[in-house]
This record gives C-alpha cells, sequence and structure tokens, in this order.
C-alpha cells in the first residue's frame, strides 16, 4: 500500500539556531514543503533585521523548502512597523512571559488596552496572531486557564485569526468551535501520548513538553478533530529538539523531537482508525485555507513497509525512538 502527500506542510516547528539548526533543518525539509519557524530564539525574533538575517540562516542549511517567518509578539509593535515587515511574516508568535523555552520577554499581562494597538493593526494588516496558551497556574489546568482569553481576544478582534497553538485538552478543542476566528494546531505527540506515558511509571524525559500532555479524553477530543481533518485545525509538531544531554539531566528541557518521523505516524495512526482519506487536508489543505498560502510542490509517498526510528539525529533523541513503526517514506 502506498500513500501521496501533496506539500505537507508542519505549521508549528522550533528549528533553534547554529549547529542544531543546521542537524535539524534538513530533516524538515525532506519530508515537509514548508513550515511555520518559531521566533523563541536566543535572543528572540523581534526584529526585522534579526528576523531577515534568521530566514538567511535557515535558508542556508536546506533546499526545497519554504521558512514561513514568525516575530516574536511585543506590545509596542505599532502599525507603521508591522507594516514594513508583512511580506517577510506569515504570522505573530505570543507567548505568555515564561511559560515555556526562551519565553521570558514575552507578554507580562493581558490587558487588552496595553495589547489593542498591536492587535488592532494585526487586524488590518490581515496578519494572524499564533498564541501560546497557558497560565501560570498548575500544570495540568493551564491550558484549560487560558481559555477566557482566548475568548476575550476573539471577541474583542474579530477580524483577527488567532490560532490556539498545539492544544491538548477537550475543553480547548471545545473552545476552538465557538469562535469564527479560532484555530488550532495539533501535535503528532499529542495524538499519540497522555501523561501517564510521561510519568506513569519510570519517568520519560523525551516525552516530557510544554503543554504537557494531558488525560485520556483530552486525548480522544484531539483525535476527533485530527482524523476528521475540522477545517479548523492543523498539522503543526511542535517538533523541539534539545540535546541527550539537556533531556535526560536535572532540570529535563521541554520538548519533543518528532520532524523526521512525523509523516509515518500520521500515516500510521490515520490507517489504524480508518482516515487516510482526511490526511492530506489535515498536513497541508487546512493551513493552506486558514493562512492563504500556496506552497512550492512537493509530493511525498510513503508506503506501508516497516522501519525504525533511528535511536539519534546526531545529538538528538526522536520520538518513539528505536521503535519499529509500520511506515515509510520512498
Amino acid at each position: 500500500m502506498q500513500l501521496q502527500l501533496t506539500s505537507p506542510l508542519d505549521m508549528h516547528l522550533h528549528l533553534r539556531q547554529g549547529d542544531m539548526l543546521k542537524t535539524v533543518a534538513p530533516l524538515s525539509a525532506k519530508t515537509f514543503a514548508g513550515a511555520l519557524i518559531m521566533p523563541n530564539t536566543v535572543p528572540p525574533v523581534d526584529s526585522k533585521e534579526a528576523l531577515l538575517a534568521y530566514k538567511e540562516e535557515i535558508l542556508n542549511a536546506v533546499n526545497n523548502f519554504t521558512p514561513y517567518m514568525t516575530l516574536f509578539f511585543k506590545p509596542d509593535y505599532n502599525y507603521e512597523f508591522l507594516q514594513s515587515v508583512k511580506e517577510d511574516i506569515l504570522a505573530i508568535k505570543l507567548y505568555p512571559a515564561g511559560i515555556t523555552t526562551n519565553s521570558e520577554g514575552g507578554v507580562e499581562s493581558f490587558d487588552l488596552k496595553q495589547l489593542k494597538p498591536a492587535l488592532e493593526a494585526m487586524s488590518e494588516l490581515e496578519i494572524p496572531l499564533c498564541i501560546h496558551g497557558e497560565s501560570g497556574g498548575f500544570v495540568m489546568d493551564r491550558e484549560a486557564e487560558f481559555i477566557p482569553v482566548y475568548k476575550q481576544l476573539a471577541s474583542a478582534f474579530p477580524k483577527l485569526k488567532i490560532i490556539m497553538e498545539h492544544i491538548t485538552t477537550k475543553e480547548a478543542a471545545h473552545a476552538l468551535l465557538e469562535h469564527e476566528n479560532l484555530y488550532a494546531t495539533i501535535t503528532l505527540h499529542h495524538l499519540y501520548i497522555t501523561l501517564d506515558d510521561v510519568a506513569g511509571g519510570l519517568l520519560q524525559p523525551h516525552l516530557f513538553c510544554k503543554p504537557i500532555a494531558k488525560r485520556p479524553e483530552d486525548k480522544e477530543a484531539l483525535l476527533e478533530l485530527a482524523l476528521n481533518a475540522n477545517p479548523k485545525v492543523m498539522f503543526g509538531s511542535d517538533s523541539a529538539p534539545h540535546p541527550k544531554s539537556k533531556k535526560e539531566a536535572p532540570g529535563c528541557a521541554a520538548g519533543v523531537f518528532t520532524a523526521p518521523i512525523a509523516l509515518q505516524l500520521l500515516a500510521q495512526l490515520f490507517e489504524k482508525h480508518g482516515k487516510l482519506d482526511n490526511l492530506q487536508d489535515f498536513v497541508s489543505g487546512n493551513a493552506q485555507k486558514i493562512y492563504n498560502i500556496k506552497p512550492l510542490e512537493k509530493t511525498v509517498i510513503l508506503e506501508k513497509k516497516e522501519s525504525e526510528i533511528p535511536k539519534k539525529y546526531g545529538e538528538v533523541v526522536p520520538f518513539m525512538a528505536g521503535q519499529k513503526i509500520e511506515w515509510s517514506i520512498t
């Protein structure tokens, strides 16, 4: 059995910088036509100069791949600045301050008076807003506690496309459907694992991520959206590489590395549920409509043929390292 995917897109990807970027960027470029690149580098990508320099660094490491760039949201972005970068970005990414890796410079307060000028300018310029939606509360409740913020923003700025990044809860899945201008990305690993896989037995550091994996009923809500390729959701891997020394260590870094095996494992999952016909829309069609983009043409052919996930890519341990899976990329 073979499956052909046209121009797969990863709408949430971390490429890091320097040697790490040189290791992981070609792995995404091998099987994806493009990806939305996260801006939480060190320092963050929050100026036009930094944006163009980061894009050049990525393009020097890949072939036949479009890096769709983002800026790190700052409340003081004004219309003139945003207009000057509009053609260089696809979206702007908002992080609550300190909530995840390299987000210390994020938003401290969701006071609409403070955010209004930037968000109104984004609405007028039709620049989507991507949000890492978590509060600073108890770790299992952070996403659910943030949902009122999503709803407030969606109501206050109805012309602004808001992407709820890497949703993990049934509450987020329900909220997504309540507002016309809310959309979401769903990761591979949150379709496969729950918190029990991370910490139910021996701690599995390579499954630790933010937002943390949740309960079985949350995973089922995500599967319902993804497997049916609901037009409000799209694939975003949130593939986040860290060297093994940072994962298998005190203060384990948050992030799951899935980029090289994402399509194979999605094919396995969608076939298991009898939904292979919906995979094309989940990994490309929906994103094209939501972001109004036409990606470069790339055909990826997968085959129902057993393969084994490598134990490492450079110094990075991937999701399900060393395990045999049912699909391969030919």
